[in-house]
């Protein structure tokens, strides 16, 4: 499940995972979205935004994971500061991967979080 505010980051997920064994069963443009989402599409694996209009993906996140502890969620974002990795780890997400993000860099972190 993707979940980020950007048509154009969604379209380049699905252009980076054209040809693996990764496809996405939902879009959720919002934390709140993603929220309600989780239940019906119990995806393997999410990759969440942090700046999204409304609730923040570590926001969302978080209660995903509260909820769902088993949830694998990958917070995919241009803001690589320290305090935003480390709050991202203590909720429990499972990776973190820089925009603009490559190929091999975004498997790695699914493998990792699917591991």
């Amino acid at each position: 499940m993707v979940v980020d505010d950007s048509r154009l980051v969604r379209v380049q997920l699905e252009d980076t995972l054209k040809g693996t064994d990764y496809e996405v069963a939902a879009y959720c443009r919002s934390g709140e979205e993603a929220i309600e989402q989780y239940a019906a599409v119990k995806p393997d694996l999410v990759t969440m935004d942090i700046i999204m209009q409304g609730m923040d993906g570590l926001d969302a996140a978080e209660i995903i994971l509260k909820s769902n502890p088993d949830a694998r969620i990958v917070m995919v974002s241009s803001l690589a500061y320290d305090d935003t990795f480390e709050r991202a780890k203590a909720i429990g997400a499972k990776g973190f991967v820089d925009k603009p993000f490559h190929q091999e860099q975004l498997l790695k972190v699914f493998e990792q979080a699917l591991s």
